[in-house]
Protein backbone atom coordinates (compact mmCIF):
# COMPACT_ATOMS: atom_id res chain seq x y z
CA UNK A 1 0.00 0.00 0.00
CA UNK A 2 1.24 3.50 -0.84
CA UNK A 3 -0.16 6.52 0.94
CA UNK A 4 0.61 10.12 1.80
CA UNK A 5 1.15 11.08 5.42
CA UNK A 6 0.59 14.71 6.41
CA UNK A 7 3.00 15.25 9.30
CA UNK A 8 2.56 19.01 9.39
CA UNK A 9 0.72 21.40 7.09
CA UNK A 10 2.43 21.74 3.73
CA UNK A 11 4.66 18.67 4.12
CA UNK A 12 3.82 15.25 2.76
CA UNK A 13 5.78 12.02 2.82
CA UNK A 14 5.36 8.65 1.18
CA UNK A 15 5.22 5.57 3.32
CA UNK A 16 4.34 1.94 2.86
CA UNK A 17 2.91 -0.91 4.92
CA UNK A 18 2.65 -4.51 3.70
CA UNK A 19 -1.00 -5.06 4.42
CA UNK A 20 -4.23 -3.37 5.37
CA UNK A 21 -5.33 0.22 5.48
CA UNK A 22 -4.67 2.66 8.29
CA UNK A 23 -6.16 5.96 9.25
CA UNK A 24 -3.94 8.94 8.46
CA UNK A 25 -3.86 12.13 10.46
CA UNK A 26 -1.86 15.16 11.48
CA UNK A 27 -1.16 16.64 14.90
CA UNK A 28 -2.23 20.00 16.25
CA UNK A 29 1.19 20.52 17.83
CA UNK A 30 3.35 20.94 14.74
CA UNK A 31 6.60 22.91 15.23
CA UNK A 32 6.10 25.93 17.41
CA UNK A 33 2.98 24.72 19.21
CA UNK A 34 4.35 22.26 21.79
CA UNK A 35 5.63 23.19 25.23
CA UNK A 36 8.01 21.39 27.53
CA UNK A 37 7.36 21.06 31.25
CA UNK A 38 9.97 21.40 33.99
CA UNK A 39 11.88 18.21 34.73
CA UNK A 40 10.38 16.46 37.76
CA UNK A 41 11.98 13.00 38.04
CA UNK A 42 10.13 10.26 39.92
CA UNK A 43 11.24 9.55 43.49
CA UNK A 44 14.11 7.12 43.90
CA UNK A 45 12.76 4.00 45.59
CA UNK A 46 15.71 1.77 44.78
CA UNK A 47 16.99 0.25 41.55
CA UNK A 48 14.86 -2.35 39.77
CA UNK A 49 17.65 -4.75 38.75
CA UNK A 50 16.67 -7.74 36.62
CA UNK A 51 20.17 -9.09 36.06
CA UNK A 52 23.64 -8.47 37.44
CA UNK A 53 27.06 -10.05 36.94
CA UNK A 54 30.64 -8.80 36.90
CA UNK A 55 30.27 -7.33 33.41
CA UNK A 56 26.84 -5.76 33.09
CA UNK A 57 23.51 -4.80 34.62
CA UNK A 58 19.99 -4.95 33.21
CA UNK A 59 17.60 -2.56 34.93
CA UNK A 60 14.09 -1.19 34.57
CA UNK A 61 14.03 2.57 34.02
CA UNK A 62 10.90 4.30 35.30
CA UNK A 63 9.05 6.66 33.02
CA UNK A 64 9.84 10.33 33.55
CA UNK A 65 13.51 9.73 34.42
CA UNK A 66 16.37 10.78 32.13
CA UNK A 67 18.71 7.98 31.06
CA UNK A 68 21.79 10.21 31.34
CA UNK A 69 22.34 13.70 32.78
CA UNK A 70 20.89 16.60 30.83
CA UNK A 71 22.05 20.18 30.57
CA UNK A 72 21.85 22.22 33.73
CA UNK A 73 21.98 21.41 37.44
CA UNK A 74 18.27 20.56 37.52
CA UNK A 75 18.77 17.63 35.12
CA UNK A 76 21.49 15.67 36.91
CA UNK A 77 19.14 13.15 38.54
CA UNK A 78 18.95 10.30 36.03
CA UNK A 79 19.17 6.53 35.80
CA UNK A 80 22.93 6.70 35.24
CA UNK A 81 23.57 8.78 38.37
CA UNK A 82 21.32 6.56 40.47
CA UNK A 83 23.07 3.42 39.25
CA UNK A 84 26.53 4.90 39.83
CA UNK A 85 25.75 5.50 43.50
CA UNK A 86 25.73 1.72 43.92
CA UNK A 87 27.97 0.77 40.99
CA UNK A 88 30.58 3.54 40.50
CA UNK A 89 32.09 1.68 37.54
CA UNK A 90 28.80 1.62 35.59
CA UNK A 91 28.89 3.09 32.08
CA UNK A 92 26.15 4.01 29.65
CA UNK A 93 25.59 1.91 26.51
CA UNK A 94 22.26 3.15 25.09
CA UNK A 95 19.34 5.35 26.09
CA UNK A 96 15.59 5.43 26.42
CA UNK A 97 13.62 8.64 26.03
CA UNK A 98 12.92 10.30 29.36
CA UNK A 99 9.19 9.54 29.13
CA UNK A 100 9.72 5.90 28.09
CA UNK A 101 9.96 3.20 30.74
CA UNK A 102 11.54 -0.23 30.51
CA UNK A 103 14.67 -2.26 30.04
CA UNK A 104 18.18 -0.89 29.73
CA UNK A 105 21.58 -2.60 29.83
CA UNK A 106 24.57 -0.87 31.44
CA UNK A 107 28.22 -1.90 31.28
CA UNK A 108 30.39 -2.41 34.36
CA UNK A 109 33.66 -1.40 32.74
CA UNK A 110 35.04 0.04 29.52
CA UNK A 111 35.74 -3.31 27.83
CA UNK A 112 32.14 -4.40 28.25
CA UNK A 113 30.94 -0.97 27.16
CA UNK A 114 32.87 -1.30 23.90
CA UNK A 115 31.63 -4.84 23.32
CA UNK A 116 28.01 -3.95 23.97
CA UNK A 117 28.38 -0.85 21.83
CA UNK A 118 29.46 -3.02 18.91
CA UNK A 119 26.42 -5.26 19.39
CA UNK A 120 24.15 -2.23 19.14
CA UNK A 121 26.01 -0.89 16.09
CA UNK A 122 25.72 -4.28 14.38
CA UNK A 123 22.00 -4.46 15.26
CA UNK A 124 22.53 -7.63 17.25
CA UNK A 125 20.56 -6.36 20.23
CA UNK A 126 16.88 -7.21 19.81
CA UNK A 127 14.38 -4.83 21.37
CA UNK A 128 10.62 -4.80 21.53
CA UNK A 129 8.25 -2.26 22.98
CA UNK A 130 4.59 -2.09 23.91
CA UNK A 131 2.60 1.07 23.23
CA UNK A 132 -1.02 2.13 23.45
CA UNK A 133 -2.00 4.36 20.56
CA UNK A 134 -4.96 6.51 19.72
CA UNK A 135 -7.55 5.02 17.39
CA UNK A 136 -8.08 1.56 15.95
CA UNK A 137 -5.28 0.12 13.82
CA UNK A 138 -7.03 -1.95 11.17
CA UNK A 139 -3.98 -3.79 9.84
CA UNK A 140 -2.88 -6.60 12.13
CA UNK A 141 0.77 -5.93 11.37
CA UNK A 142 2.90 -3.76 9.17
CA UNK A 143 6.18 -2.01 8.54
CA UNK A 144 6.71 1.74 8.66
CA UNK A 145 9.60 2.91 6.50
CA UNK A 146 10.09 6.66 6.91
CA UNK A 147 13.43 8.55 6.96
CA UNK A 148 13.90 10.73 10.03
CA UNK A 149 15.95 13.83 10.75
CA UNK A 150 16.29 16.35 13.55
CA UNK A 151 13.83 19.23 13.39
CA UNK A 152 16.51 21.75 14.31
CA UNK A 153 14.33 24.85 14.86
CA UNK A 154 12.11 22.78 17.14
CA UNK A 155 14.51 20.58 19.08
CA UNK A 156 14.18 18.03 20.57
CA UNK A 157 11.54 17.14 18.00
CA UNK A 158 12.39 14.91 15.07
CA UNK A 159 10.63 14.94 11.71
CA UNK A 160 10.05 12.85 8.63
CA UNK A 161 12.46 14.09 5.95
CA UNK A 162 12.42 12.21 2.65
CA UNK A 163 15.37 14.22 1.29
CA UNK A 164 17.84 14.43 4.19
CA UNK A 165 16.53 11.94 6.74
CA UNK A 166 18.27 8.73 7.79
CA UNK A 167 16.61 5.42 6.85
CA UNK A 168 14.30 4.36 9.68
CA UNK A 169 12.16 1.24 9.86
CA UNK A 170 9.71 0.01 12.49
CA UNK A 171 7.69 -3.21 12.49
CA UNK A 172 4.42 -3.26 14.38
CA UNK A 173 1.92 -5.91 15.42
CA UNK A 174 -1.48 -5.35 16.97
CA UNK A 175 -1.76 -7.02 20.38
CA UNK A 176 -5.30 -5.92 21.26
CA UNK A 177 -7.93 -3.46 20.06
CA UNK A 178 -9.99 -1.53 22.60
CA UNK A 179 -12.85 -0.33 20.43
CA UNK A 180 -14.82 0.97 23.40
CA UNK A 181 -12.00 3.40 24.25
CA UNK A 182 -10.80 3.97 20.68
CA UNK A 183 -7.29 2.69 21.39
CA UNK A 184 -4.96 -0.07 20.20
CA UNK A 185 -2.19 -1.89 22.06
CA UNK A 186 0.72 -2.63 19.72
CA UNK A 187 4.07 -4.39 19.88
CA UNK A 188 6.86 -2.44 18.19
CA UNK A 189 10.19 -3.65 16.87
CA UNK A 190 12.59 -0.91 15.77
CA UNK A 191 14.92 -2.18 13.05
CA UNK A 192 16.89 1.06 13.30
CA UNK A 193 17.60 3.18 16.36
CA UNK A 194 16.77 6.79 15.53
CA UNK A 195 15.85 9.36 18.15
CA UNK A 196 12.09 9.27 18.90
CA UNK A 197 11.69 6.78 16.04
CA UNK A 198 8.69 4.89 17.42
CA UNK A 199 6.91 8.07 18.46
CA UNK A 200 7.34 9.82 15.11
CA UNK A 201 6.51 6.72 13.06
CA UNK A 202 3.26 6.11 14.91
CA UNK A 203 2.30 9.76 14.71
CA UNK A 204 2.94 9.66 10.96
CA UNK A 205 0.78 6.56 10.73
CA UNK A 206 -2.07 8.58 12.20
CA UNK A 207 -2.05 6.79 15.57
CA UNK A 208 -0.04 8.80 18.10
CA UNK A 209 1.03 7.15 21.33
CA UNK A 210 -1.25 8.21 24.15
CA UNK A 211 0.34 10.73 26.50
CA UNK A 212 3.02 11.82 24.02
CA UNK A 213 3.86 15.41 24.91
CA UNK A 214 5.87 16.05 21.74
CA UNK A 215 4.04 14.35 18.87
CA UNK A 216 0.45 13.61 19.86
CA UNK A 217 -2.45 15.97 19.27
CA UNK A 218 -4.04 17.63 22.27
CA UNK A 219 -6.71 14.95 22.69
CA UNK A 220 -4.24 12.05 22.59
CA UNK A 221 -1.87 13.80 25.01
CA UNK A 222 -4.59 14.23 27.58
CA UNK A 223 -5.82 10.65 27.41
CA UNK A 224 -2.93 9.38 29.57
CA UNK A 225 -0.93 10.78 32.46
CA UNK A 226 2.34 9.54 30.93
CA UNK A 227 3.72 8.35 27.61
CA UNK A 228 2.30 4.85 27.13
CA UNK A 229 5.50 3.34 25.73
CA UNK A 230 7.48 0.62 27.52
CA UNK A 231 10.64 -1.25 26.50
CA UNK A 232 9.42 -4.73 27.32
CA UNK A 233 11.98 -7.07 25.72
CA UNK A 234 15.79 -6.99 25.46
CA UNK A 235 17.85 -9.84 24.02
CA UNK A 236 21.55 -10.10 23.15
CA UNK A 237 24.59 -12.33 23.44
CA UNK A 238 26.72 -11.84 26.55
CA UNK A 239 29.88 -10.03 25.39
CA UNK A 240 32.22 -12.14 27.56
CA UNK A 241 30.92 -15.71 27.45
CA UNK A 242 28.60 -15.63 24.39
CA UNK A 243 25.67 -16.82 26.49
CA UNK A 244 22.31 -15.81 24.97
CA UNK A 245 20.46 -13.45 27.31
CA UNK A 246 16.76 -12.62 27.10
CA UNK A 247 14.94 -10.27 29.45
CA UNK A 248 11.33 -9.20 29.67
CA UNK A 249 9.54 -6.55 31.70
CA UNK A 250 5.82 -6.36 32.38
CA UNK A 251 4.08 -3.32 30.92
CA UNK A 252 3.04 -0.95 33.75
CA UNK A 253 -0.08 0.27 31.91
Amino acid sequence: MNAIVAVCPGRRYNWRTPAGRDTLGKPDNCPGNSTLNAYTPPPHNGLDILYQDNALLVVNKPGGLLSVPGRGPDKQDCLMSRVQREFPQALNVHRLDMETSGLMVLALGKDTQRSLGRLFEQRRVHKRYIAVVNGTLQAGQGEIDLPLAADWPNRPRQKVDSEHGKPSTTRYRVVARDNANNATRVELEPLTGRTHQLRVHLQALGHSILGDSLYADRHSRRRAGRLLLHATTLAFTHPLNSEPLHFSSATPF
